[in-house]
């Protein structure tokens, strides 16, 4: 046990013999704060409070929330409900950025630690995408500061969290100029999977599952915040034509995050013109990675945690995944059909991958898209991740029972298997090592 550790633990026994930690969360302080802060009042749409309440009764009721676990709550909250004024009075007094076009953007999704990250940023290389990223979601507003202010300040900000679960970089590594995932735009209407990561909330989590219409409002919000980061990138219209010239044509969003799975009607309600992306993986290899990300996660903020729970906890949500992936299958009701990627593929040849993406989707290719992405394989060959050994016992799993769970979705879409960890106890001196995202090849 580390000495920060055990002065986390010292400080959570302190505050709950004095009773700080059976305190209720209020989400009314909280809305005070954020408009003390930032001096407005008006957030416009309010049936963020419901969703809010909600989440905060669960985090008190449910997740054993630690002194950093209340203390972090707190703060997210706040920023969110602060950015949610500062968007709102953006959009009273500038009624042009209300009305900025999204067209044809591209949602990559799939089970997560399947390779989506590293697509995303691969597609990043090209000067023509765009996506958040995460000094942006934290700090959108230019009124924070300079870009260069905001994102000094989220680099701290991550350097913090990383004091708290020194492993989170080695599984996740994440910069605060890093694209984002869209769950970190969507929690700020409070109707976002993220929380579930963070937290063991579960009945948030089966109140936000249980009506499809729920992930409604968060990618309305989710539009508004696009428009919101577009506005800022406006420039005259000379300098407009030449960086169109430059870059090859019109801004495109690109955008990320497994859970877009659980919420394809609300994007093509927002989007009814997006492109979607399917990322295969074996899913044996996805649960293990991620029960161990998500115990990582959770550990600075709660007192309580079993990692054998998370293992089942993790299966049941993504063979739901699995489930509605094969339920849409090729046609998602967007304009194109939905481009299928496979994790082998993308690790063993990601030009060609990539090129087969944007040749499914008819768009042109930047000239110099193959040699940005040799530069990025040779500079990061694992991606940025390292390497970690995994047993399926450690979070509760069996391979076997998982094998045949996920059957029927490997079948469906030709997904390979991979090889899988042994059990600890046929383990010899040397570790079984497990990939995190994609090993690269250069």
């Amino acid at each position: 046990m580390t000495i920060t550790t055990t002065a986390l633990r010292l400080s959570d026994s302190v505050a709950a013999s004095l009773g700080l930690l059976d305190r209720r969360l209020d989400p009314d302080p909280l809305i005070r704060k954020a408009r003390r802060q930032t001096g407005l009042s008006d957030f416009g749409d309010t049936s963020f409070i419901g969703p809010l309440t909600r989440l905060l009764d669960a985090c008190h009721a449910e997740s054993a929330l630690s002194v950093v676990g209340r203390s972090a709550t707190k703060w997210d909250v706040v920023r969110f409900l602060s950015n949610l004024l500062i968007l709102q009075d953006a959009a009273a007094r500038f009624p042009a950025m209300n009305e900025a076009p999204i067209r044809r953007p591209v949602f990559i999704t799939g089970l997560p630690r399947s390779g989506t990250t590293f697509l995303h940023r691969l597609m990043l290389m090209d000067p023509v995408n765009r996506a958040p990223a995460v000094w942006e979601t934290i700090t959108p507003s230019p009124s924070a500061g300079t870009r260069e202010q905001r994102i000094t300040r989220v680099a701290r900000q991550l350097q913090g969290f990383e004091w708290l679960a020194p492993e989170f970089r080695a599984l996740h590594p994440l910069e605060a100029t890093s694209p984002q995932e869209c769950s970190e735009i969507t929690a700020h209407v409070f109707r976002s999977l993220r929380f579930d990561t963070n937290y063991h909330i579960p009945s948030y989590r089966n109140w936000l599952d249980a009506d499809v219409v729920r992930h409604l409002p968060a990618y309305r919000f989710h539009r508004r915040f696009l428009q919101f980061l577009q506005y800022q990138d406006r420039q005259p219209l000379e300098e407009q034509r030449r960086d169109r010239q430059r870059r090859g044509g019109e801004r495109r969003w690109v955008l990320k995050c497994p859970e877009h799975l659980f919420a394809l009607q609300a994007i093509r309600a927002v989007y009814p013109d997006a492109r979607l992306v399917f990322v295969h993986r074996d899913p044996v290899k996805v649960l293990l990675s991620q029960a161990r990300l998500t115990e990582v996660l959770r550990r600075p903020f709660t007192r309580r945690l079993d990692p054998r729970a998370l293992g089942p906890d993790e299966s049941r949500r993504w063979l739901d995944g699995t489930r509605r992936m094969m339920a849409v299958g090729d046609d998602a009701g967007f304009p194109d059909p939905i481009c299928h990627v496979h994790h082998m593929d993308l690790i063993s040849d990601p030009m060609s991958t990539v090129e087969g993406v944007y040749r499914h989707f008819g768009i042109t290719l930047a000239p110099s898209l193959a040699a940005d992405i040799d530069a990025y394989v040779a500079a990061k060959p694992k991606g940025g991740y390292g390497e970690h050994s995994y047993h399926f016992e450690d979070h509760g799993l069996d391979e076997q029972e998982e094998r045949a769970k996920f059957r029927p979705y490997m079948v469906r879409f030709g997904v390979t298997a991979e090889a899988a960890p042994k059990r600890r106890a046929d383990v010899g001196s040397e570790p079984v090592r497990c990939g995190e995202e994609p090993t690269l090849q250069s």
